[in-house]
């Protein structure tokens, strides 16, 4: 009985999601970690990427990643600039699914699914009686992180990243929030872990 109350609330509570999903608005909240040396928006305030091996080995995929970062980037005051760079930026950007932490047949692994750079995957999960037996709401797990690097000594002077799980997902749009919140504050973010929050509606 135990076990059916509280499939039974989470259908609902997920249900509501879906139902505040499509109505308008959502919000995405996160948990932030930033550190920064910066006292100010470097001069030039250019940068370059540098893809990592397995970067360029997807670079079809991770290009629209470095958009999404580029327009975050660009935000915060940062131009690029591939051929005089005073930072050299570094992205990370993944993708699973779990289930709640809560769940009576949890399972201590991070993520059951890992999606590659995530764009491009999920699904919708079925909200039937099926599924209310078999298991509980799909968690997507996201995750971006930037490193920006002096180009000049190759000193990291700016590191932050984001993390985001719901049952709703949109993956674009996800990644391209997760930056902008990722590198909120910059140059100066507080120190250490955070919540930040911003209200976006899902694209239809």
């Amino acid at each position: 009985m135990v076990l059916m109350r509280q499939l039974c609330t989470l259908a609902l509570s997920a249900a509501a999601a879906l139902l505040v999903g499509c109505a308008g608005p959502r919000l995405v909240e996160s948990d932030v970690s930033s550190y920064s040396t910066l006292s100010a928006l470097p001069h030039p305030p250019t940068y370059r990427f540098e893809r990592l091996p397995s970067q360029q080995a997807q670079a079809a995929t991770f290009a629209t990643i470095e958009a999404l970062a580029e327009q975050a980037l660009t935000r915060v005051g940062l131009r690029r600039d591939d051929a005089h760079p005073r930072l050299v930026a570094q992205l990370g950007a993944e993708g699973g699914y779990t289930r709640p932490h809560d769940w009576p047949y949890y399972s201590p692994d991070p993520f059951y699914g890992r999606f590659g750079w995530g764009l491009g995957y999920g699904g919708r999960w079925n909200m039937g009686m099926g599924w209310m037996m078999d298991g509980p709401p799909t968690l997507y797990h996201r995750k971006v992180s930037v490193v920006l690097r002096d180009a000049a000594t190759q000193q990291v002077v700016y590191e932050t990243s984001a993390v985001y799980e719901d049952v709703w997902t949109d993956d674009p749009a996800i990644y391209g929030v997760l930056f902008s919140q990722a590198l909120s504050g910059f140059p100066r973010p507080p120190a250490g872990s955070r919540k930040v929050r911003t209200e976006i509606t899902p694209q239809r």
